[in-house]
């Protein structure tokens, strides 16, 4: 759990963009979709395992957890710093007539168009206050991280290149993508990642990806077959990482080796940019540039900042001119298709935004793996 100066330095954070936007209260949503848990975890301390939760925060006052009250007996109640808890049949109906009954004007939101539930935002349309949008301001808050945070976030990555080493050793021809994978992820359990994790793969034959995420699943794989997992887990610190490399034990495809050529190029470009005082939308500009001198499009977004939720603001996007701070942390993936939007190429690195330059937090160079390299590793 976070030191009491820590917990204090979040609430006069949150508290301090509250003032900003003259807001009464904030409602904090979490559910247990992958990644959408975090914010709650991040203000009150307790772990979504099932469901969903609010944490309600006024401007003066202590902050409460709301549950549903079928989640009565799910999760440890105990564990969380937030000691008030409630668990009303509807929590939007409960926390309308405590806004009511305080006479909340106007009240935040973080997490309204994907996280709240359906049954508790037609509850609070009708409410006496209004609700205002709170999920920019709130990333803002908590987008630079503290050096407690920087613990867990380093030690989130060494539990997931402890796990992408493992899938390294497993991968051989003649197995299942799931067979594959399945080391890694009995890594990332073990080490404290519970349920948090997200691990999806692109692959195709002949050397080449498909441009699909899909869940690694009973396909077996050949050795031309070209494979990149996407690793996505916290650690027990519920703190987001991601990294991904390719894996192919045969020969790749001419087009995939001209998508390979511009990639050390602009993960090198990128890196030397994440440097405080930078537009976010230069570092996407750069990475594209990169690509499209070879002939490549980028099949998203570039990256995006990244925390106890996922996915966080601000992107990493041709449109996000937010300023870069010290200790931001951002996963940089950009995925690199074809002409037609059919093959890819795509790798994941995690970043912190530094003085200078940015700080790659996986020592992992960029190349095609083979699985030789975890047998070279083990007996070095």
């Amino acid at each position: 759990m976070p030191s009491e100066t820590e917990i204090g330095r979040r609430f006069k954070n949150i508290r301090d963009a509250m003032l900003r936007e003259s807001l009464d209260a904030l409602i904090v949503c979490g559910n247990q979709y992958a990644g959408f848990e975090g914010a709650v975890f991040y203000v009150s301390g307790f772990e979504i395992v099932h469901r969903y939760v609010y944490v309600l925060i006024p401007l003066e006052g202590e902050p409460t957890l709301v549950f549903p009250q079928e989640a009565r007996w799910i999760g440890d109640k105990a564990k969380p710093w937030v000691k008030n808890q409630v668990w009303p049949d509807v929590p939007g109906h409960w926390l309308a007539e405590r806004g009511a009954e305080k006479r909340w004007k106007r009240v935040g939101v973080y997490g309204m168009n994907f996280v709240m539930a359906v049954r508790d935002y037609r509850e609070l349309t009708n409410a006496s206050f209004e609700m205002v949008p709170f999920d920019t301001a709130f990333d803002m808050v908590r987008a630079v991280k503290s050096e407690e945070e920087m613990v867990e976030v380093r030690d989130a990555m060494d539990i997931i290149l402890d796990g992408f080493w493992a899938l390294v050793a497993a991968y051989e021809p003649g197995k299942t993508e799931a067979e594959i994978m399945a080391p890694a992820v009995e890594r990332f359990f073990a080490r404290g990642a519970g349920p948090r994790m997200m691990n999806i793969l692109l692959s195709g034959t002949h050397g080449e990806a498909e441009a699909a995420f899909k869940v690694p699943g009973n396909r077996i794989v050949a050795a031309n077959d070209l494979l990149l997992y996407s690793l996505e887990v916290t650690g027990a610190g519920c703190y987001w990482v991601e990294f991904s490399r390719p894996l192919i034990r045969g020969k790749i495809s001419p087009r995939t080796q001209a998508m390979a050529d511009a990639y050390p190029e602009a993960l090198e470009a990128a890196r030397k940019l994440m440097r405080a005082g930078e537009l976010a939308s230069h570092v996407h500009r750069l990475v594209a540039q990169r690509f499209n001198k070879h002939g490549f499009a980028l099949g998203h977004l570039s990256g995006h900042s990244i925390g106890t939720t996922m996915l966080e603001y601000p992107a990493i996007g041709e449109n996000s001119d937010v300023v870069l701070q010290e200790n931001m942390i951002f996963s940089l993936h950009p995925q690199v298709v074809d002409q037609n939007g059919r093959v890819c190429l795509y790798t994941q690195d995690t970043y912190r935004i530094g003085k200078l330059e940015g700080e790659c937090l996986a020592n992992v160079p960029w190349k095609f793996f083979t699985g030789e390299e975890a047998r070279h590793r083990t007996a070095s």
